[in-house]
């Protein structure tokens, strides 16, 4: 991990980063991307939910190094790629696929348990880090919900690494 580094984020570390007031320290540090859906998910939701979190449009997109449109032959790139594609949320799908179009050193972040999965099947065990470390890298401490957190990111990648070696 270095300052300047790609990073690419879901919906959920948008969301929680914002929550946590980590934002603005994640996107001093790195070049923090995503996709259109992602952005969109981030943006939109049901503000009479309990766990709502309200999501500053302007800031977010300010500080967003850039936000990808994904062109339908990357999506379906992905699907053959990873043929349980359809169990994953829109937002990691697309994110995904625009990873997956990548040639650079990104490395990504999300606190999904089956986002996770398919990125450790695709081969992106080592480039998967939570959003505690990236937080911490920038100089932040939040207080952030449990699967945010480096330890979370690895027992479910030890948990993935036994199932493999366990069928």
């Amino acid at each position: 991990m270095r300052r300047g580094q790609v990073v690419l984020v879901d919906t959920n570390i948008i969301i929680e980063a914002v929550r946590s007031s980590c934002w603005n320290a994640l996107v001093t540090h790195f070049r923090v991307e995503t996709v259109e859906k992602c952005l969109e998910e981030a943006l939109t939701g049901d503000p009479l939910r309990r766990s709502y979190v309200e999501v500053d449009a302007r800031s977010v997109k300010t500080g967003l190094a850039q936000t990808h449109k994904v062109m339908a032959i990357h999506a379906a790139r992905f699907v053959v790629a990873l043929p349980t594609a359809d169990e994953l949320d829109a937002g990691e799908r697309e994110l995904f696929a625009h990873a997956l179009s990548r040639n650079d050193e990104w490395l990504g972040c999300c606190a999904d348990r089956a986002a996770l999965k398919a990125a450790f099947t695709l081969g992106w065990m080592d480039r998967m880090v939570s959003l505690e470390q990236l937080a911490n890298f920038a100089g932040a401490q939040p207080a952030l919900k449990h699967h945010f957190g480096k330890r979370w990111l690895a027992d479910v990648r030890t948990a993935f690494l036994l199932e493999q070696v366990l069928p």
